[in-house]
């Protein structure tokens, strides 16, 4: 069983800074992929940033250059540093990660954490 927890949202102005945190329990954390989505209000919730087992991240186009996603395996936490933030990146944003399970894929996700970015 895994559990995801998110924080660290809140209000900021355009052009400013926001580290979104997202802790997990469960067991294997260090060798299972990690990712942030969002989900803006009306909208399907996309993509964010992904990191797997071994660091290596990916992007959507929307936030390359503007967000960094990063992991501690010892804290087993996943971070996502987003700065010169725009107002099109209001959204709640949602830790996640997958499990197999046999030949189905289980997907886990947090409580999520608002970010609104507004003067």
């Amino acid at each position: 069983q895994v559990q995801l927890v998110e924080s660290g949202g809140g209000l900021v102005q355009p052009g400013g800074s926001l580290r979104l945190s997202c802790a997990a329990s469960g067991s294997f954390f260090s060798i299972y992929a990690m990712a942030w989505y969002r989900q803006a209000p009306g909208k399907q919730r996309e993509l964010v940033a992904t990191i797997t087992f071994d660091k290596i991240t990916n992007y959507a186009d929307s936030v390359k250059g503007r967000f960094t996603i990063s992991r501690d395996n010892a804290k087993k936490m996943v971070y996502l540093q987003m700065n010169s933030l725009k107002p099109e990146d209001t959204a709640v944003y949602y830790c996640n990660t997958e499990r197999p399970s046999g030949t189905n894929v289980l997907k886990y996700w947090g409580q999520g954490t608002q970010v609104t970015v507004s003067l």
